[in-house]
């Protein structure tokens, strides 16, 4: 017993000697790197932000726009290739925080873009942009009486050549609906109702204008009937098809009394129910509705 007493206590004694060494030796001082290994620069501070602040006019009137804008910041990439979008905004006066070099800023309004280069270097910076463009509003009439918008449809065109209708700028145009537009001549079809009431007309868009439209149609709504005799009951479920004089479907339709709206001139009506078919022949006038029966008689 008594020797394993001396025996631990011998352990004990090298323990504490073995940490007394160990905490009086001297520490590696920090910029002392271990040996072999070599130790690179400290990583330099990312650069600050820089706040740009963003605002666009209209033309040379200098109004400044407060909605409808789209604004883009790319990547300056003066070797070409595909630009890359780095922030996007649609307020009206955007601000974006970007590291300090030279950016892209566009706006959108409406049809028209434009961009401009801005290079951002420390603090706080700002820019304007001058949007060149017109807007165009439409609607439709038929003689003194105006057409119901949702009636209407309107498309947009610019000319190329001799082609009137060579580039098609917007499709399905509401009355009252303001498109915005570089300065220029377009072309504008309108249709009123889904079938052949249709008129056109050029139209000059200039900077910071509103130019308002109204196209005037030559058509009316006619109501297709096959009766019995003038004035009664239509019968339910008969196949109508509206025919030019020369055998072109106009317009079919299915129903008791579908309504049409036709330009003006001359059609046949071709009434079809229980298997027998009948024929009318008719005029239509502009700003003239009125109903077409289809005389249900055997010949």
């Amino acid at each position: 017993m008594r020797a394993r007493r001396r025996f631990g206590e011998a352990l004990a004694l090298v323990a504490l000697s073995g940490s007394a060494a160990l905490a009086q030796a001297p520490a590696l001082p920090p910029s002392v790197a271990p040996q072999g290994v070599t130790q690179g620069p400290p990583p330099a501070p990312a650069p600050a932000e820089v706040s740009l602040s963003l605002r666009a006019v209209l033309t040379s009137e200098a109004k400044p726009l407060r909605g409808g804008l789209t604004w883009r910041i790319y990547e300056d990439r003066p070797e070409g290739g595909k630009p890359v979008v780095l922030a996007r905004s649609e307020e009206a006066a955007p601000t974006f925080r970007l590291p300090p070099g030279t950016y892209l800023a566009n706006v959108t309004y409406g049809f028209v873009s434009t961009s401009k280069r801005v290079t951002l270097n420390s603090g706080q910076a700002s820019d304007l942009l001058v949007v060149n463009a017109g807007a165009l509003r439409l609607g439709g009439a038929v003689g003194d009486a105006r057409i119901a918008p949702g009636q209407l449809a309107f498309a947009v065109f610019v000319p190329i050549g001799n082609n009137p209708e060579g580039r098609l700028v917007r499709d399905g145009v509401k009355a009252g609906e303001i498109v915005r537009l570089p300065e220029g001549t377009y072309h504008v079809v309108s249709t009123w109702g889904d079938s052949n009431a249709i008129q056109r007309a050029d139209l000059k868009v200039e900077n910071g204008r509103l130019t308002d439209a109204t196209l005037n149609h030559r058509a009316a709504t006619v109501t297709l009937k096959l009766v019995a005799a003038p004035g009664t009951e239509a019968f339910a479920g008969t196949a109508f098809s509206v025919l030019t004089p020369g055998g072109d479907t106009i317009r079919e339709a299915i129903g008791a009394f579908p309504q049409v709206t036709l330009a003006e001139g001359e059609y046949q009506l071709i009434a079809r129910h229980d298997g027998k078919v009948y024929t009318q022949d008719f005029k239509v006038e502009s700003g003239v509705d009125r109903d077409i029966e289809a005389i249900a008689k055997d010949p």
